[in-house]
């Protein structure tokens, strides 16, 4: 055998045993936890032979403390770049079965690589977390790991889509990568994300709670919204990641694809006409509205378990990705409170930094009121929505269904806010507040003086709504550029966005905004 065949024959010998990270009793261990390893992860993730791995033989330089007779190739995370549906992305994912995935200064050095080829080229990051947070044996130079990380998460925010998957443990430091990003999704019990840990939480403040209840999937979904999606198994997380991307562009620079649409642009909803309950009181459901307008009545929602007053989410009109917007009768009358205000905003603003058109469905009675939203800050959080409506530059189409009163009709993405085309449908009621509050501000000191003063409130909130509780007053200043029939919604949007396809804003040049905080 020659020379060069015996080094092609140790170079393959080597690829197969980089491929089996920590060895096989630690992938047996890591199966057994009902989780995949991080090649597995990748397989499945990325169109079928598309992967190619960076830095397989990287090794960590690591002296301390008997380190260096653990030595892996890869070191604890595998890299490089694939296609999904024959788009480029960028790939980490931590190897827990080396070091527990544990972040050094060379497995962050190849994460990096990676994040900077993508943002050289323009295509998405996704990365898949499992790991057991900063390598102690390296001090330092794991912590400025970490923060090499964030810092370039910070620069690609808005230039690049970036997801990440918890599939596994995710603390301390590591997770304000995660955060940084566009998109996190979280394994239901088998994935915790948390700064500090249950038994520190426990010295320090005496609690005593699980790492599911402090950090778990649910908790997130549904309490902190630290979280965008919460899913059963792997599997699902993947396919959720990749419906994702088919909504999204590649870069700030491009448009998300257009899929081939079947569903008739002018194709009728008659049940839309009937849908406004007659008691204005009375609640229904939004997601049976936007499943009536959008393509083939598919909506992949965002943030679905937590403030569920209102709705985001990504669809498609006539094959065209747009951002949708809905406030949620069904929940909390559909009122504005500081978690919905904060996810709405988060939401516009990914879809403006990539180039989503926005459609709005209104039906919104106001703020939550109280001294529970007033000290944890709905003014703050009602002004991020607020200025996401008004500093996004795509595409905005708006249509009210029944309420818009007050702040909360400025706020849903009104004609000040430059939305483009504003629509109503018949039963919609734009006013500074709902027809009984605002008779018994304007009349109460007639209401006390009349010989029957229910009577007397009772036609006065008649008169109110007769006069403002209609689109037709807005429509009078131009505020609604017209007054649609509900089951002709889907075609008049879609009209809409083909109108503002070749819109061209531009905000005044600044180093950066100061959005409210």
């Amino acid at each position: 055998m020659s020379n060069q065949t015996e080094k092609i024959k140790a170079l393959v010998e080597r690829r197969v045993q980089a491929r089996l990270g920590g060895g096989e009793k630690a992938i047996a261990k890591q199966h057994e936890k009902g989780k995949y390893t991080a090649r597995e992860r990748i397989n499945m993730l990325l169109d079928e032979g598309s992967f190619e791995e960076f830095d397989m033989f990287v090794q960590h330089r690591c002296h301390n403390f008997g380190m260096e007779k653990k030595q892996y190739d890869g070191d604890g995370v595998v890299t490089g770049y694939g296609t999904i549906d024959g788009r480029l992305v960028y790939v980490f994912a931590q190897d827990f079965t080396v070091n527990a995935g544990s972040l050094s200064e060379t497995l962050a050095l190849k994460i990096c690589k990676i994040m900077d080829k993508a943002m050289a080229m323009g295509a998405p990051v996704i990365g898949i977390n499992d790991s057991g947070g900063a390598r102690i044996q390296e001090g330092v130079n794991a912590l400025a790991g970490y923060a090499e990380i964030f810092q370039r998460n910070i620069l690609a925010s808005g230039v690049i889509p970036q997801i990440s998957g918890i599939f596994g443990p995710c603390a301390g430091g590591a997770v304000y990568s995660p955060a940084l990003t566009d998109f996190t999704i979280m394994l239901k019990g088998a994935s915790y994300m948390f700064l500090t840990g249950p038994k520190v939480v426990k010295t320090v403040t005496g609690e005593d709670v699980d790492q599911e209840q402090l950090g778990g999937a649910s908790a997130h979904a549904t309490r902190s919204g630290v979280t965008h999606f919460a899913v059963e198994t792997e599997e699902d997380g993947f396919k959720l990641i990749r419906d994702l991307l088919s909504y999204i562009p590649q870069n700030n620079l491009e448009e998300a694809p257009i899929k081939e649409c079947n569903d008739p642009v002018d194709r009728l909803e008659d049940a839309l006409n009937e849908i406004i309950p007659e008691n204005p009181n009375q609640a229904y459901d939004m997601y049976e509205v936007i499943g009536a307008i959008v393509d083939n009545g598919e909506f992949l929602e965002v943030h679905a378990d937590y403030a569920k007053n209102i709705i985001v989410g990504f669809a498609r009109f006539n094959g065209q990705s747009v951002g949708i917007v809905a406030n949620q009768p069904k929940a909390m009358a559909g009122v504005l409170d500081c978690n919905a205000s904060r996810k709405a905003a988060r939401f516009v603003r990914f879809c403006d930094a990539f180039n989503i058109p926005l459609v709005t469905l209104v039906d919104v009675p106001g703020f939550l009121p109280g001294t529970g939203q007033e000290y944890n800050a709905v003014i703050l959080h009602g002004a991020k929505l607020l200025y996401a409506f008004g500093e996004a530059t795509v595409p905005k189409v708006t249509v009210t269904l029944r309420k818009s009163y007050g702040g909360a009709h400025i706020v849903m993405s009104c004609k000040q806010l430059r939305g483009d085309i504003n629509y109503a449908w018949p039963t919609a009621e734009i006013a500074v507040m709902g027809a009984s509050g605002a008779a018994e501000v304007l009349y109460a000191k007639e209401a006390k003086a009349a010989e029957d003063p229910k009577a007397f409130i009772d036609q006065k909130i008649q008169e109110y709504t007769d006069a403002f509780a209609n689109p037709y007053n807005a429509a009078k200043y131009g505020y609604i550029d017209d007054v649609i029939e509900p089951r002709n919604t889907r075609f008049r949007v879609i009209r809409a966005l083909q109108s503002l396809q070749t819109k061209r804003i531009n905000n005044p040049a600044k180093k950066h905004d100061n959005l409210p905080l």
